[in-house]
């Protein structure tokens, strides 16, 4: 470290200088910190600089935030001697190279690495690996994160899932370390439970067809005919995302990890208070929820509908159920069955004695049904023995086919109609039988034009041919 030179002891400055070309890792001594640039003394024969725009890739950095008066830190030579004869440095440069180093590595083994969130950008977060790392809004959690701004300044872990060095680019997945996590949650889970088992979890969403459930770590779903007794449109009436619930295990697949689950039986069953409360012949209040072509649907409490046949609607032949009710009409009701294994309740509106609903005749929109939706109601036919039955014994039932004349039944073998002319007494005659058969008369509008075309001279003209 000493030369001498003429006799005399001097100190080898060359000695001591470190040897490096451009685009090399060296390490020195912050020796200032000023606000558009820093010193660093890494044993040249001057100081390297470090601009503020190569200390960091975050931007707009305040250098007394990124190093400290005394700290040895990595640079990157960038140029030896510039215009000014400055040695020119970069540290984010250097901690590139030596972080995109330890990238490839984690991309090659699947091992996380950590970084910081320094920014939120469109689509998703940037990392700090000494790279701007990307992660995709949709890998940052399982599920979808509505708040990105709620992870900035925090330090995660993510796997590497996308390298492309020629364009500096690299995508991460914080997704995939929480499902390799959950991994072994998520079987430890599936183990514990048995179907029967009523457990607490968190709505994390909600599809048309039901909702699932967090159970720490494992959705279950809950299907939308599981949410509650009455009719449900949209799971969204019921639940809402990061409602806690207390749900019942109905069944596992422990192979396909998926759990079932159900709402509504960890509520009050309605229909055990219609068994254990109400009995056949009771009457009481309810309200018309649906009209359909075969009748109406009364919800007599809630969650509970019946059915009242479009026979059992009134009195009087009913075509449309509409004639009688509409939906929100508030009626009485009998109970004519209670079929509690299928869970079916069977009504009467005209049974209910002293109440007689007005027909009627206006603002009736069509058929209130089609007749084809109608479902199995599988009532017993005992519900409506009440209404007499056609006597098949009585040659006047009109339903009887054996009070109908083969002639009549048969066209093939009826008689043909003799058209000759007969004597004027027997007109008389046969016009009297054709009074008798006609129920109604004929409307007066018709009758008249028919008495108007009947002459009355062609009585007259008779007598004279006779004589």
């Amino acid at each position: 470290m000493l030369l001498e030179i003429d006799g005399q002891i001097v100190p080898n400055y060359d000695a001591t200088i470190v040897p490096f070309e451009e685009g090399d890792v060296v390490t020195g001594k912050v020796v200032r910190i000023d606000k558009d640039e820093v010193l660093v003394d890494i044993g040249y024969k001057s100081e390297g600089v470090i601009p503020n725009n190569e200390l960091s890739i975050r931007k707009s950095v305040d250098p007394h935030e990124e190093v400290e008066l005394g700290e040895e830190v990595d640079a990157l030579v960038l140029t030896k001697e510039d215009q000014d004869g400055r040695l020119i440095l970069s540290k984010k440069r250097a901690r590139f190279e030596r972080a995109w180093r330890k990238i490839e590595g984690a991309a090659e083994s699947g091992e996380p690495v950590n970084g910081a969130v320094i920014e939120v950008v469109k689509g998703g977060l940037i990392v700090d690996l000494g790279v701007r790392g990307f992660l995709p809004a949709s890998l940052v959690d399982i599920r979808r994160v509505p708040n990105l701004d709620e992870y900035l300044g925090q330090t995660i872990q993510t796997k590497v899932i996308e390298l492309n060095r020629s364009r500096n680019n690299v995508v991460l997945s914080r997704r995939a370390v929480l499902e390799e996590e959950r991994k072994e949650q998520r079987q430890a889970i599936l183990e514990r439970l048995q179907p029967g088992l009523i457990i607490e979890g968190q709505i994390s969403n909600i599809v048309d067809f039901g909702a699932f459930v967090d159970l720490d770590g494992i959705d279950g779903l809950i299907h939308i005919s599981e949410l509650s007794w009455s009719h449900v449109n949209h799971p969204s009436e019921v639940l809402s995302i990061g409602q806690t619930v207390e749900v019942k295990v109905l069944d596992i697949d422990r192979d396909r990890q998926r759990i079932s689950l159900g709402l509504k039986q960890t509520q009050e069953d309605p229909w055990q208070r219609v068994v254990d409360t109400y009995h056949v012949g009771d009457e009481l209040e309810g309200a018309v929820t649906k009209v359909v072509a075969f009748g109406a649907f009364v919800e007599i409490l809630e969650g509970v509908e019946g059915l009242v046949h479009i026979s059992e609607l009134a009195q009087q032949h009913v075509e449309n159920p509409r004639e009688i009710v509409q939906p929100g009409d508030e009626v009485k009701v009998k109970i004519l069955e209670i079929d509690s294994e299928r869970r079916r309740l069977s009504l009467s509106i005209k049974r209910v004695e002293g109440q007689v609903l007005p027909r009627r005749t206006e603002g009736l929109t069509g058929d209130a049904g089609d007749l084809e939706d109608m479902p199995e109601l599988g009532l017993s036919e005992d519900v409506f023995a009440d209404t007499p039955a056609a006597d098949p014994a009585d040659p006047t039932d009109p339903t009887d086919e054996a009070a109908i004349p083969a002639e009549i039944t048969n066209l093939e073998d009826a008689p043909v109609v003799s058209l000759e002319p007969v004597e004027a007494d027997a007109d008389v005659a046969a016009t009297a039988e054709i009074a008798d058969v006609a129920e109604e008369p004929e409307p007066e509008a018709a009758a008249e034009p028919e008495a108007e075309a009947a002459p009355e001279p062609a009585a007259e003209e008779a007598p004279a041919e006779e004589e």
